[in-house]
């Protein structure tokens, strides 16, 4: 699947991959470094040795209930998103799928990228049948919270103490968008 931005660059596209080259793993590594020394390291707050994001990457793509969606720029991957299904044993949430691990590299915002990423998950989750997705943020990451908020997500809730970064606690949005009432 992949989706091209129409909204502001012709060169961005947003891709689901189901393998990762030696080229894409080392871009995927570098946008993950940038994002996380942003402040948007989806858990990471300092990057971990690069041999811990590639098999972190690479292990991404072994795992069944999870689907991989990148955001290329210029044919260099800057960003992604990963669409979680639930685990076949919880079926009481089977229709429900989680976006996780959600970024784009700093010097390659602003080309429409993110949203693109969110609507790559939001058609692969209808298209596998599913009728919400949920998600979570961190409340210092404001321009995040507002993509998702534009893009139609509601939040459900706040969670104090969600993370600790620079020696505080800092809250946790939960947000859920429902893609088909039935």
């Amino acid at each position: 699947m992949t989706i091209k931005v129409k909204d502001i660059t012709p060169s961005a596209v947003v891709e689901k991959i189901a393998a990762l080259t030696d080229d894409e793993l080392d871009e995927l590594c570098d946008a993950t470094e940038k994002a996380i020394l942003d402040g948007n390291g989806f858990g990471w707050l300092q990057p971990p040795p690069r041999r811990v994001l590639e098999s972190y990457w690479r292990g991404v793509l072994l795992m069944p209930q999870r689907d991989l969606f990148v955001a290329k720029l210029d044919g260099a991957i800057v960003g992604s998103t990963q669409l979680l299904r639930p685990p076949p044993n919880n079926e009481a949430q089977a229709h429900s799928a989680q976006l996780t691990s959600f970024f784009i590299a700093p010097w390659a915002r602003g080309h429409g990228l993110a949203r693109g990423l969110l609507k790559a998950a939001e058609e692969a989750a209808i298209a596998a049948g599913f009728r919400q997705i949920d998600l979570d943020i961190r409340a210092t990451q404001i321009a995040a919270i507002q993509l998702v908020e534009q893009a139609g997500y509601r939040r459900w809730g706040i969670k104090p103490r969600y993370a600790f970064v620079d020696g505080r606690y800092v809250d946790g949005m939960f947000y859920t968008k429902v893609l088909a009432e039935t």
